[in-house]
């Protein structure tokens, strides 16, 4: 919870607070640990602390069992347990500001961007594509842009690949050779992204990533939690979307240097491996812009090294080790931390219990703190799901539902190429139908011109045709006399 007049976070207690300072919350962080030894309620706490004191966050939501954050939480016999073995008193109930999100558009506003802010870099890395297809994409894009060829969904983008790959002789001068084959592996990872649901990410209106960075009427920062349960069943859809938005949020947001408190917090859980591979650079490069991002896994080294090393803050839930590879994961997970004389973490990781942690958190110069054992702190908000009649209320009167329920689609590249298309065809068309009736006059024409036969040509005709009769029975005649002298 927010500590308001120490400017801290208080996330566990072990023999005494163990708080994180908001100034290094952007420094990034990692909650790791076994299903069932409580990741959830930390990454809850987290993002309850972090709109308390005014900071917005971005939160991926992929089982959709943190929607209950709206509304208040409820108390029980476990939950005063844990209260009282805490030492709290006067624990306060309350939900907090939440807007949905969800790409399909099912459990919250739709969240839509277009080709063209995706950009040729982008989506080249996204769809695996060679150095080769990379840059068939980019003069893909260079051509759209010359010709006022707007890219804004999935369609556009397909049909100007098919534009292209159809002309490329046309294109080749100006702007480079084009190959059937390039086109082809472009085509099918196109096809691959529209079967996992590109065509509805991609489209107007698109997302105006400004929006998350709001805050609430009494100051709290909105936790905008994005309905992932059919999103991460769709990993390449998953990846796109995650990468696209930590890209536009770093174009976005001018250098900062470091702040008293981060200007947004972004927490991942389960982000795919698509998505870590490629994310390194802009987590190293994000921080400087205020922005903080949290990594939810179950196990550390499920991160790649690259990205875990600049994981400042770091709670580690309990790791169960049942083979070789998870003993040696387990022991790695434990001498991540700095060590602490009085305290064995590769003994103690497997021995924490539900809601316990090793914890390490960044002091006031940047140092980790030395590992401690800990309770973290309980939410404030529902443990459970809300249902769909509170998220349905809460999404109406959110002042983003008109702004995103309706899609867009005005004329674009695809309009545009299909109404050429058609108008190509009905030229050809009718340049056929001209060539067939020019075909047409000219015989009509020639019979014209020689006109009707003369007396005498009638009269040659007639004696030519009784000759030819003549003949036919002459030689008739002698092949049936021949025969009767065989016989």
């Amino acid at each position: 919870m927010y500590l308001a007049d120490e400017h801290k976070i208080w996330v566990c207690k072990g023999e005494e607070k163990i708080c994180m300072l908001p100034q290094m919350a952007n420094r990034h962080g990692l909650i790791a640990g076994a299903t069932g030894t409580g990741k959830t309620v930390t990454l809850k706490v987290l993002a309850e602390s972090f709109s308390e004191m005014g900071v917005p966050v971005f939160l991926a939501d992929i089982k959709g069992d943190v929607s209950g954050m709206c509304k208040a939480g409820e108390s029980s016999e476990g939950f005063q347990k844990r209260l009282h073995k805490l030492g709290l008193e006067n624990f306060e109930f309350k939900g907090f500001p939440v807007r949905f999100f969800d790409v399909f558009g099912k459990k919250g506003h739709p969240v839509r961007t277009t080709i063209s802010e995706m950009g040729p870099d982008l989506l080249s890395r996204l769809l695996e594509l060679n150095a080769t297809q990379s840059g068939i994409m980019t003069i893909i894009f260079k051509i759209a842009d010359d010709q006022g060829l707007l890219l804004l969904d999935l369609k556009d983008l397909r049909s100007m690949v098919q534009y292209v790959g159809d002309n490329a002789a046309q294109f080749k001068t100006t702007y480079g050779n084009v190959s059937a084959q390039s086109v082809g592996a472009i085509q099918r990872a196109l096809l691959r992204l529209e079967e996992q649901g590109g065509d509805v990410f991609f489209g107007e209106p698109a997302l105006d990533i400004r929006d998350w960075l709001a805050t609430a009427d009494d100051g709290r920062g909105y936790i905008n939690l994005l309905h992932c349960v059919e999103l991460f069943q769709n990993p390449l859809l998953y990846s796109t979307f995650l990468l696209w938005m930590l890209s536009e949020l770093y174009e976005l947001l001018p250098e900062a240097g470091d702040l008293e408190k981060p200007k947004i917090v972004f927490i991942f859980k389960d982000a795919p491996k698509s998505l870590l591979d490629k994310v390194e650079q802009i987590v190293r490069l994000i921080r400087s812009k205020g922005v903080g991002i949290y990594f939810i896994t179950q196990q550390p080294s499920d991160i790649p090294d690259t990205v875990l090393s600049q994981l400042g803050n770091k709670l580690q839930h309990a790791l169960r080790a049942y083979t070789p590879k998870d003993q040696k994961g387990l022991k790695a997970a434990a001498q991540a931390f700095r060590a602490n004389p009085d305290l064995d973490a590769v003994k103690v990781l497997p021995e924490l219990g539900t809601g316990e942690v090793l914890v390490s958190l960044l002091d006031a110069d940047g140092v980790p703190s030395m590992v401690q054992r800990a309770y973290v702190m309980p939410p404030r908000s529902y443990l459970g799901v809300a249902d769909d009649a509170l998220r349905n209320q809460l999404i109406a009167a959110s002042p983003l539902y008109g702004k995103y329920a309706a899609a867009v689609d005005r004329e674009s590249a695809y309009e545009i190429l299909m109404a050429k298309a058609r108008q190509d065809a009905e030229a050809a068309a009718k340049a056929q139908e001209e060539a067939e009736l020019q075909k047409e006059l000219r015989s009509r024409s020639t019979s014209a011109k020689k006109g009707p036969p003369t007396v005498a040509e009638k009269l040659l005709n007639k004696t030519m045709t009784r000759m030819e009769n003549k003949a036919v029975d002459t030689i008739v005649r002698g092949i049936f006399n021949q025969m009767k002298k065989w016989f």
